[in-house]
Parts: structure tokens; C-alpha cells; sequence
């Protein structure tokens, strides 16, 4: 009971990030985050350049949200107030990259109705709507870290 009771101003480690706000949503984003990247490298690639961006907007976040994950299990992080700052800066950061991916794939999503096989379009949709629900998810964690930092 003690680590769902643990107050926003100090940091989880161990087992208490699966059961407090905000680092309660680190495997939905690790979920949707890896659909975006499993979803868009399952088709080929084309045009390179905007989805080249997609593409490292989801390894990227999948990896730094995977080591986030380890670093707060592992307790490394002391329980200091830079580690609730970078903690808010990164998933304001991740948020705002998946953003961005997630307009730049509705966008090429959009033009590829008329000219793409339909399999590759419904992929594409599904990695869209996958992109913006793990915006959603890091925007929601940014700001509970916020006010996390904030009671620090």
C-alpha cells in the first residue's frame, strides 16, 4: 500500500514505477511506441526522408524509454530533484517528437489513398493512430512529472 500512498514530490524505484503516477503509463508507451516502429519498418519504406524521421522518432523513444524504465528500477536515480527536471524534459521532448512523426505519417498517409495497395495504407492508418496515442501517453506523463518536479 505504501508505494501507491507515495507522494508526487519523490521518485519510485524498484517494483513503485509500476504502480505510480506518471511512470504507471512507461509500458503503454513502450507498447505504442514499438507498434509505431514494428508498423512502419513492415512496409517499405517510401518517401525515405519523412518516414527516415518516424522511424527514429520510435527507436529513439523506445530505447531512451526502455533505459528510463532501467535507470528508475535500478533506483539509480537518488531520488533528486534533477532527476524529476530531465524526467519532464524528456517525455515533454518525447511528446513533441511524436507529435511531429505522427503529423508527418498522417500526412503521407493521406496522399498514399489514392496511389498505395491497400494493405500498406491500413498499416500506415494503424501506425498513425498508434503515433498519436503515444503522444497522448508521453504528453500525459510530461505533465504529471511536472507537477512532480514541481513538489520536489
Amino acid at each position: 500500500m505504501a508505494a501507491t500512498t507515495q507522494s508526487m514530490g519523490s521518485l519510485p524505484s524498484g517494483a513503485g514505477i509500476c504502480t505510480t503516477v506518471p511512470d504507471i503509463f512507461y509500458l503503454p508507451e513502450l507498447v505504442f511506441g514499438g507498434l509505431v516502429w514494428i508498423l512502419v519498418a513492415s512496409t517499405h519504406v517510401d518517401p525515405q526522408n519523412p518516414l527516415g524521421w518516424v522511424m527514429f522518432v520510435s527507436v529513439f523513444c523506445f530505447v531512451m524509454t526502455f533505459l528510463w524504465v532501467i535507470i528508475f528500477m535500478a533506483g539509480c536515480h537518488r531520488n533528486s530533484s534533477r532527476w524529476a527536471a530531465a524526467d519532464f524534459a524528456y517525455h515533454g521532448l518525447a511528446a513533441f517528437f511524436y507529435l511531429s512523426a505522427g503529423v508527418i505519417l498522417a500526412y503521407i498517409t493521406m496522399g498514399m489513398k489514392s496511389f498505395g495497395t491497400v494493405k500498406t495504407y491500413r498499416t500506415y492508418i494503424a501506425a498513425v493512430v498508434f503515433a498519436f496515442l503515444a503522444t497522448l501517453l508521453y504528453f500525459i506523463h510530461a505533465i504529471f512529472s511536472a507537477i512532480r518536479w514541481k513538489h520536489f
